[in-house]
C-alpha cells in the first residue's frame, strides 16, 4: 500500500519534462494493478492547480483536461482516495507536536501525511524531500536508482 504524491502525477501528465516517460509507466502499471493504491484529495487539487498553472507548465492545461485527467485516474479499480475519519483531529494534533517547525507550503504535506497515519500506509512515492520530516514515513523517489538509494 502506498500513496503517489502530486508531483508524480504532474510529471505524467507533462509530456515536456524530463521524467514524463518513467512517471506516466510508473501511473500506467499502477492503474492496471490489482493492489491497492492511494491519493488524496489534496494531491489531486494540487494537481488541478499545478497544471493550469502558467507559471507551472509552459503551455497550461485547461481544466476540463486536467479534470479529464483526473478522472481516468478515478476509474481505476485499485485506486482509492483517503479522506479523513474522525480520528483526524487527533492524529493531526500528535503531528504538530512530534514536527513543530512546519508552515506554509508544508502544511499540505501535514495533511497527506496526518491521512497515511490515519490509514496505517507508510509509503509514499514523491519527489519531495520535505515528507523525510515525518519519520514513520518511508518516503521512496521512484525514479531514483538503487544505486542512488544505497548512497543516503
Amino acid at each position: 500500500m502506498f500513496v503517489v504524491d502530486t508531483n508524480i502525477l504532474v510529471y505524467a501528465a507533462n509530456a515536456n519534462c524530463p521524467e514524463h516517460a518513467r512517471c506516466r509507466a510508473l501511473l500506467e502499471q499502477w492503474r492496471h494493478q490489482k493492489a491497492t493504491w492511494f491519493v488524496t484529495w489534496g494531491v489531486l487539487y494540487g494537481f488541478l492547480r499545478l497544471v493550469t498553472h502558467p507559471r507551472v507548465l509552459p503551455q497550461p492545461w485547461k481544466l476540463p483536461a486536467a479534470w479529464e485527467f483526473v478522472e481516468a485516474l478515478r476509474a481505476a479499480p485499485s485506486l482509492e482516495i483517503l479522506t479523513e475519519t474522525e480520528r483526524h483531529g487527533e492524529i493531526l494534533a500528535e503531528l504538530l507536536q512530534a514536527t513543530p517547525i512546519l508552515a506554509g507550503n508544508l502544511i499540505s504535506d501535514l495533511h497527506i501525511a496526518a491521512l497515511m497515519r490515519e490509514h496505517g500506509i507508510k509509503t509514499i512515492y514523491t519527489r519531495d524531500s520535505d515528507f523525510q520530516r515525518f519519520s514513520f514515513l518511508e518516503v521512496q523517489d521512484p525514479l531514483q536508482t538503487s544505486e542512488e538509494r544505497n548512497m543516503q
